[in-house]
């Protein structure tokens, strides 16, 4: 892959949006999809309710799990979110691994990453990729086409900034720009996620469908110990 000023290859973590965004990345080993309403935090939850299953340390471990204890790619999609199912796949062909992260998990993610590293015993880059929200249907009202648009998520930003804070206190913090500003914005904003989850534009779509509590329980910052890892099109936990 020919280096691009914007690959943010010379970075260990590196943040983007889309599966777009991750296609401009330097291939990385680990990749990270955040997409806290609802795709990561549905599945990471889902997970968490089934931790009695028997559970292995790191990917192998995880990949023993068997298929009734984990959340298919596709189904999961269906029910949850089209965009970050797409970017979980778009991560998957990379062959790196893949995990879901949110604010739920966030520390969780973070002692994931450092394991994989210690189980490589080298130092492994990061993609923490923000899904984001597809906004179709305005632009081919727009256009008259069939193009989609990538919509900035705030509860995506902040999700993915928790889990870059978290690899920093864990010494990961050799951080992209764009990884940095991502993980500032968290920081300062920690004390409003209930606020700013709840009046964003995801937020208040949710809520006019009677889901409050769920935007509010996304908004919980390290409430879940699990880390949703793709493995053969299902979702284990690591």
């Amino acid at each position: 892959m020919p280096e691009s000023p914007f690959d943010q290859r010379r970075y260990q973590v590196r943040h983007e949006w889309g599966a777009s965004g991750l296609a401009a990345l330097a291939p990385a080993e680990i990749v990270v999809v955040v997409d806290v309403l609802r795709f990561s935090t549905t599945v990471t939850d889902a997970l968490e309710a089934n931790s009695e299953a028997p559970r292995g340390d790191g990917v192998e471990g995880g990949a023993r799990v068997g298929a009734a204890a984990g959340v298919p790619l596709d189904a999961s999609a269906h029910a949850v979110s089209l965009n970050g199912a797409a970017v979980a796949a778009a991560a998957a062909s990379t062959g790196g691994v893949v995990m879901l992260g949110c604010l739920r998990n966030a520390s969780a993610v973070a002692r994931a990453v450092l394991a994989e590293q210690e189980r490589r015993g080298a130092r492994t880059s990061v993609a923490i990729i923000a899904a984001g929200e597809l906004t179709g249907s305005a632009v081919r009202q727009a256009r008259g086409s069939d193009g989609v648009a990538l919509r900035f998520a705030v509860e995506d930003h902040l999700g993915a900034g928790a889990i870059i804070d978290a690899l920093g206190a864990l010494g990961i913090d050799h951080t992209s720009p764009e990884a940095a500003a991502a993980g500032e914005a968290f920081r300062g904003l920690r004390g409003a996620l209930r606020h700013l989850l709840t009046a964003s534009g995801s937020g208040q779509e949710l809520l006019d469908r009677g889901m409050r509590d769920e935007v509010l329980a996304a908004a919980e910052v390290d409430a879940a110990s699990i880390v949703p890892v793709l493995r053969d099109g299902v979702f284990v936990a690591y």
